[in-house]
């Protein structure tokens, strides 16, 4: 028996040993197409020599060095890096060790920018239902997916949550992208009025949803609308980019495709690759302001933040992606992905949608594509596809309850920057595959 808790106690993992571009290998010697990036993490693959030789060198200097007593010199040039390629207005960069650390700082900062601007009352956030924002407590009570937060649900703090921008199954027949990116702002600001506009404190959002709805794009517009009403009633945007950042989906920002600006950004993930756990909240210059000409101090922090080793492996991550010009290719082989997704699965009787922006996809399962009847929860065709395509030596990011937390099913492809074109076939023809082996042919 393994002495390790691991995520399901029942279940049986192979032993990963190594790593070759966007394979893993494990103890026997099988390989594994990793087209998840275990979770949208691996953008660089598991072999980078470059972020692996800055990692050598970093703790051959300096491995930590802690913030309340020093800055460092990988910290703060990954700072720079990042502000350099931001939307404008974001100004600095407090670093974390992951995503729900993330949210957590950017959710304690602008309850801490209100009462240091004499708003103590604005303290409620609205988010969206079907939403993932992390596991930590006001992260988990920030997400809107139902599963996830039940058995926790006396703990969370009160958060609304409204309607995702989820087209598929949201607009209706009749209705133009752009009237249903519209009547989600409408829906944004009757919560609003309900709660009150003066008590509202910030409204979180993952510009292209990821986890829990499958690689969602919004429509043209909403999320300029949505700038808009929080500028009207003084309201903080957060997007959360932990997912889809970092030049998942084709830019470095998400937030750049949307043609708006937060007040404040997460990013983990692909910020790091995986060769180290790090995280970071950008931050607008008004925040900033306002805390440094107020208490000057955030009453948060963690042991780990601003880790020397890991800023150093994240800033040699970033600058890898732009030397070698890997936004341009996330963009192209996340066209040529979506083609043959399309080509292949665009007739499947159980392929309801095919969807995503760059090297981000999703394909929601449906019984029935007319109607788009969900499968039967009870069925767990998201486990048995994650385990039949690792028998096929694929790795996937299969999900249910895409529709309600219960209810649909949902299949995230999120593979390294650095495939080739015979990879992206490799892909379609492994989960092909594999949807024969769980559904069927067709």
């Amino acid at each position: 028996m393994s002495h390790v808790f691991h995520r399901h106690l029942e279940q049986h993992y192979p032993t990963a040993v190594g790593g070759e571009g966007p394979y893993l290998i494990d103890a026997e010697g099988r390989r594994y197409l990793d087209a998840c990036g275990g979770a949208a993490v691996s953008c660089l693959g598991h072999s980078d020599g470059e972020v692996i030789e800055a990692i050598r060198e970093q703790v051959g200097r300096l491995a930590y060095a802690h913030t309340s007593f020093f800055t460092t010199e990988p910290m703060e040039a990954l700072a720079d890096f990042l502000i350099e390629r931001a939307p404008s207005g974001l100004s600095s960069v407090y670093f974390v060790s992951g995503g729900s650390e993330a949210i957590e700082a950017a959710l304690k900062m602008a309850r801490q920018y209100f009462l240091e601007r004499g708003e103590p009352q604005r303290k409620h956030l609205i988010a969206r239902r079907q939403s993932y924002h992390g596991n930590t407590l006001g992260a988990l009570a920030t997400g809107g997916n139902a599963w996830r937060r039940r058995q926790f649900e006396p703990m969370l703090v009160e958060v609304s949550h409204v309607s995702p921008c989820y087209a598929y199954r949201g607009q209706a027949p009749d209705e133009t992208p752009e009237a249903y990116g519209e009547r989600l702002a409408a829906e944004l600001e009757a919560e609003i009025q309900r709660l009150g506009p003066e008590t509202v404190m910030a409204f979180v959002a993952e510009p292209v949803v990821g986890a829990t709805l499958g690689a969602v794009p919004p429509v043209p517009g909403y999320f300029k609308r949505v700038r808009e009403i929080c500028d009207r009633h003084g309201i903080l945007l957060i997007f959360d980019e932990v997912m889809c950042g970092m030049g998942r989906t084709g830019s470095l920002f998400a937030a750049e495709q949307e043609g708006v600006t937060p007040d404040l950004v997460t990013v983990a993930k692909g910020l790091g690759a995986g060769y180290q756990p790090i995280g970071a909240t950008l931050v607008s210059e008004r925040i900033r302001a306002t805390i440094a000409e107020g208490s000057g101090f955030f009453q948060h922090g963690h042991t780990y933040i601003g880790h020397a080793t890991a800023c150093a492996a994240a800033l040699a991550v970033q600058r890898a992606i732009e030397s070698r010009d890997l936004l341009p290719r996330v963009r192209r082989l996340g066209e040529g992905l979506q083609q043959r997704l399309e080509k292949r699965f665009g007739d499947h009787p159980h392929v309801g949608d095919i969807r995503g922006r760059g090297l981000f996809r999703g394909l929601e399962l449906v019984a029935d594509r007319d109607d788009k009847t969900p499968f039967d929860p009870s069925r767990k065709l998201h486990a048995a596809i994650k385990r039949t395509a690792m028998d096929e030596g694929l790795m996937c990011y299969p999900m249910g309850g895409t529709i309600d937390g219960q209810s649909g099913d949902h299949i995230l492809l999120a593979p390294p920057f650095i495939l080739e074109e015979a990879h992206l076939d490799e892909i379609v023809d492994k989960l092909d595959a594999t949807l024969k082996t769980v559904l069927g042919k067709h």
